[in-house]
């Protein structure tokens, strides 16, 4: 009887143990900016020296098919942060540009949307995002911080409030130059046709034009070329800049020793944090263009000033792993590693030397749906609770994030609102082997642009992916509004007739449910006939 009564005991102390394990563990998450799936060593990279970061796949999970909710920093981070794609939360865009550009910019991730960061404060858990932001800061006015990290969730805030820009780095050239200088071709052109019209009809006696007039006229052509030339020349002053909290400590940004500087704010947040669970968001800026790194990695790789940066993230990885295992705190973190995008296959430098990554085998890259823009890293680790070593060939998405670290910090996800993301510790665990994700839908900004179909347990299973793409051919990011201007469309694995019917029917149920009110486009789904083979074409159509 006392036998028995001990194993109880001991079951119900390993119990307790196992409960406690998987109870509000430190969380980490690491992300890196503009990252090629193919740049690091975990992934098949060759030459580029990532050996702390394939640590974390030696001694964790890697997904092989993580998906980034968009192509683009600002509405990947929302995503990311939500848990929904970034339509849901108005942070996809009807423009041209789908990013935050300037730090005066109004508008932002709405205070309605709910953070994992919000969650995990309220379960007291102490709260840090060091690095990039780039979701807004102002609403009214310029101190109102509306949209500042500490409106989100996080306690300490120490990094950029917008993002890393050529125009920050002295002699790296601007990432506004060309656009200004198209967008004044057209005015400049109205302006001088205009003059000349008035003069000859000044001369030939047509018309009478006041001179006062034309004197107010140039004047106003004058001082709006001084404005812009004042606000270009001074754009390091207003736009780049170093903020701690509220206070900006750096104005214009210093890029020496900035690497080691934002590890150092991340090692000292988890040493003031080693008895109570933490939130650590450590958002580098490599290797957003403009490229820099530090005297100890400069030259130092085989890839160029690009190679370094991605050396010097490395090392930082390195340092927070290393600072967990000092205070032994290793088994009680997730840490989890991604890119908010892929890589910029496009960039080049004013000296014209390639200033993006490597996507791998993948076609395309930042900015675009195409593969390589949204297939990343996905590295997570956490010993004795997911499994090391392993590789996970299911659709993840970096949404996962949210319901994953939410269920872990014992928080209820929100019922007022969908969530897009599935919690991934089941497949991490090896408890099932299936995503969740049926359907992925990629935009390029507000404009639906491609769908990932990863079939059910049906008869059609054995197939792992589909995808649907329209507007191919777009360039940079700007998205077209209509099927219209759509290039070339694509459909991939569809092979019977009747997997395409349900895919018709599916696809148009979840449009219904996920499409805002107000949006003006809706899905139409086009039976097209190619080499008599069938083909259906997803057209996004202006209402």
């Amino acid at each position: 009887m006392a036998l028995l009564l001990l194993l109880i005991i001991c079951q119900c102390t390993i119990n307790s143990v196992k409960t406690h394990s998987l109870s509000k563990p430190n969380i980490i998450l690491l992300m890196a900016d503009d990252l090629g799936i193919g740049d690091l060593g975990c992934y098949g990279n060759r030459t580029l020296r990532t050996p702390n970061i394939d640590r974390l796949a030696v001694e964790g999970v890697t997904l092989t098919q993580h998906i980034a909710a968009s192509p683009l920093c600002t509405p990947s981070r929302a995503a990311f942060l939500t848990g929904r794609y970034p339509i849901r939360s108005g942070m996809a865009a009807f423009s041209r540009v789908g990013v935050f550009l300037f730090s005066a910019s109004s508008g932002g991730l709405p205070s309605e949307e709910i953070t994992f960061s919000k969650l995990l404060k309220q379960k007291g858990y102490a709260t840090a995002l060091i690095g990039k932001w780039h979701l807004g800061m102002n609403c009214e006015s310029r101190n109102d911080f509306c949209h500042h990290p500490h409106s989100h969730g996080f306690d300490y805030f120490y990094g950029l409030p917008v993002t890393n820009f050529r125009d920050c780095k002295l002699g790296q050239g601007s990432v506004f130059l060309k656009g200004v200088q198209k967008a004044l071709v057209t005015p400049t052109q109205i302006t001088g046709i205009a003059l000349v019209s008035l003069a000859i009809a000044q001369y030939i006696g047509l018309l009478k034009v006041p001179l006062q007039a034309l004197g107010y006229f140039l004047l106003i052509i004058t001082i709006s070329f001084v404005v812009l030339t004042f606000f270009f020349y001074h754009f390091r002053h207003l736009n780049c800049f170093l903020m701690r909290d509220h206070q900006i400590i750096q104005q214009p940004l210093s890029y020496e020793n900035l690497t080691q500087r934002l590890t150092k704010e991340a090692m000292q947040f988890i040493g003031r944090n080693t008895d109570a669970p933490f939130l650590l968001v450590l958002s580098y800026l490599h290797v957003h263009t403009a490229l820099y790194a530090s005297e100890n990695f400069k030259g130092k790789s085989k890839h160029g000033l690009y190679g370094d940066a991605v050396e010097e993230m490395d090392w930082s990885v390195g340092q927070v792993l290393d600072v967990l295992k000092k205070h032994n705190l290793s088994d009680k973190t997730l840490v989890y590693f991604t890119s908010d995008q892929g890589a910029h296959v496009e960039e080049i430098s004013s000296a014209g030397e390639v200033h993006g990554g490597y996507n791998g085998i993948y076609k395309g890259g930042k900015s675009m749906n195409w593969e390589g823009g949204i297939r990343v890293p996905g590295l997570l680790r956490w010993p004795g609770v997911v499994q090391a070593g392993a590789y996970i060939d299911e659709p993840t998405s970096n949404m996962d994030i949210f319901p994953t670290i939410v269920k872990l910090a014992d928080a209820q996800l929100p019922s007022d609102r969908i969530i897009d993301g599935h919690d991934l510790l089941p497949l991490l665990q090896g408890k099932v082997t299936r995503s969740k994700h049926e359907f992925l839908f990629h935009y390029c900004n507000a404009y639906l642009n491609a769908v990932r179909w990863h079939p059910g347990n049906t008869f059609c299973a054995e197939h792992d992916a589909i995808w649907s793409r329209i507007c191919v051919g777009s360039v940079g990011i700007s998205c077209p509004s209509s099927a219209s201007s759509c290039q070339k469309k694509i459909l991939n694995n569809l092979k019977e007739s009747l997997e395409e019917i349900l895919l018709i029917k599916k696809i148009r149920k979840l449009w219904k449910k996920m499409s805002p009110r107000n949006n003006f486009l809706f899905l139409c789904i086009v039976n097209d006939l190619l080499d008599q083979k069938r083909l259906v074409l997803f057209l996004i159509c202006a209402a």
